[in-house]
């Protein structure tokens, strides 16, 4: 018998729609469960946290970490196998994150959801729970992480990301590749995750920005965070990662005041490289920024937060990102 511990937060798979059109998490997590019917896996014990009913666009990074810290509790559990987490899809695969970097051990944990609410007659939410719950009752589920299990498909935390606004496929890992998929009653693991740390920490920092090069827009909004006080910024920068000329001076003011800064790129795939001068990302390297390699600017800002929280993690940041940066 596999005990898994089903943790709701709301999202769309929670959603319905109210009188004037408005579609508001409002389904409970034991809704959730019986909604599974005869699509819960034979041999599977489902244990219900109605944790949260918010949409996902309404966390924040304490919120994240407070629900991140409620897994690793599940997941310490001796009679806890998995854990399935159900979840928004606008900032899952951030939530994903955080949680693969503070829950610590082997216990799968896998975060779903659905693009469709809950009263569509043709919902990708049910399906999706069952899937996630197989998935995390797999043996050789154990010592993947956290993950995102969307339309059979599962994905490491660390590469997945979002990329169509509706779509019930919308999760993939570009470059990377899924792990693995669910058919019926075989899980298969294609690849294992490498790039991952387990970071102990019991707070996060959220005085983290995160700025977006576009053409034209000067340094004034890192600027900004350093006067407001922020431990970092992360940068999404042009290509290998380059900036405009008055970012990279806005980039090594910040760093001469204490402010780290990360450097990632805009690209939805590649990874930084500094390569470039007259501005470029050797000039952002002389100036004192980390280097993210393929990381993404949200993901970035994840890895920022929970290092910045932790007692070593100002001193330890640069190693951190190193580990993880692929």
């Amino acid at each position: 018998m596999a005990r898994i511990a089903l943790v709701t937060t709301g999202g769309t798979i929670a959603s319905r729609a109210a009188i004037g059109g408005d579609v508001t998490a409002e389904v409970g997590g034991h809704a959730l469960a019986q909604s599974l019917g005869a699509r819960l896996p034979a041999g599977l014990e489902l244990t219900v946290d109605d944790y949260l009913r918010v949409n996902s666009s309404s966390l924040d990074l304490d919120m994240a970490f407070a629900m991140a810290r409620r897994i690793a509790d599940h997941a310490a559990r001796a009679d806890c196998d998995g854990v399935v987490v159900t979840h928004g899809t606008d900032s899952m695969e951030e939530s994903a994150f955080l949680a693969d970097l503070v829950v610590p051990g082997d216990t799968p944990v896998v975060f779903t959801g659905a693009q469709r609410s809950a009263e569509d007659a043709d919902g990708d939410g049910p399906r999706n729970l069952a899937s996630a719950c197989r998935l995390a009752a797999a043996p050789q589920a154990r010592g993947l992480g956290t993950m995102i299990l969307f339309e059979d498909d599962f994905h490491v935390a660390r590469d997945v990301t979002k990329t169509h606004a509706s779509r019930t496929d919308t999760f993939r890992s570009g470059e990377h590749g899924k792990l693995g998929e669910v058919d019926g009653d075989v899980v298969t693991v294609h690849r294992r995750p490498t790039l991952r740390a387990h970071i102990p920490t019991e707070r996060i920092e959220t005085r983290v920005g995160l700025f977006k090069s576009a053409l034209g827009l000067n340094g004034d909004y890192i600027r900004f965070c350093v006067e407001r006080g922020a431990r970092a910024v992360v940068v999404e920068g042009f290509g290998r990662g380059n900036a405009h000329p008055d970012v990279t001076a806005a980039i090594e003011d910040a760093v001469t005041a204490g402010t780290q800064v990360i450097m990632c790129t805009r690209c939805p795939e590649g990874r930084v490289k500094p390569v470039y001068g007259n501005g470029g990302g050797r000039d952002i390297e002389r100036a004192g920024a980390i280097f993210a390699g393929d990381l993404s600017g949200v993901k970035a800002r994840i890895l920022a937060a929970v290092c910045l929280g932790a007692p070593d993690g100002a001193a330890r940041l640069r190693e951190r990102f190193a580990q993880m940066a692929g």
